[in-house]
């Protein structure tokens, strides 16, 4: 209804499009309305957004890829130093809505939007794999909790979908820089993970315990 309600040309990252199509209609304090509306729901994304950004920070510093401090918690298990960094973080790219909207804010949205969707993506093709590997597996597929309708079909058509969108930014100039910044960004994680499975691999195998078993 908002893509068809509000022209292309005047959609932009200064005013909701939810708050600019009820000024259009010309309802009364209904724009004021869904501007309260917005930054209520703005406030719980950010209280999640910031547990999530903590609680991430705090498992990889467990995991041993981020410095171990921001995995220290405090009394209470609270991961404060983890918070504290999302906060700066959060804090920054807030400032970056006022102060850059039209550059680095547009950047940092085209990036969340292209990570969401490549999250997406990625739970689809868990999905596919998981019941070909459970089945392959010898499991059964009445054990399964939940099945997905019409699979195979639903995770290979939200995969294609969100794999289009991804293609489709490519031939946005405003959003095509998630691609430059987020391509790159999975490339290395993907590398550095395959790094250290790969030196772990390689430790565990030349371990004195390895070396025992192999002699004996």
């Amino acid at each position: 209804m908002i893509a068809a309600l509000l022209p292309q040309d005047q959609a932009g990252l200064s005013q909701s499009p939810f708050v600019a199509v009820f000024q259009r209609l010309g309802v009364p304090g209904a724009a004021d309305i869904m501007n309260f509306v917005i930054i209520t729901a703005l406030l719980s994304a950010a209280n999640s957004g910031l547990y999530a950004s903590s609680r991430m920070l705090w498992t990889l510093a467990d995991q041993g890829t981020l410095p171990k401090s921001l995995g220290r918690l405090n009394k209470r298990g609270i991961p404060m130093n983890a918070l504290l960094l999302s906060m700066v973080g959060g804090l920054g790219a807030l400032f970056s809505s006022v102060y850059a909207p039209e550059t680095v804010y547009l950047v940092l949205v085209s990036i969340s939007g292209l990570a969401v969707v490549v999250v997406w993506m990625a739970i689809a093709l868990s999905q596919f794999n998981f019941r070909r590997h459970y089945l392959r597996e010898g499991g059964q597929l009445k054990d399964l909790v939940y099945r997905t309708p019409f699979y195979p079909w639903v995770p290979i058509l939200a995969f294609a979908a969100c794999l289009a969108a991804c293609i489709g930014i490519a031939f946005d100039p405003q959003q095509r820089v998630a691609l430059y910044f987020g391509v790159p960004f999975i490339g290395l994680c993907y590398l550095v993970h395959y790094v250290r499975h790969r030196s772990a691999s390689q430790r565990s195998e030349y371990s004195p315990n390895a070396i025992e078993e192999k002699t004996v």
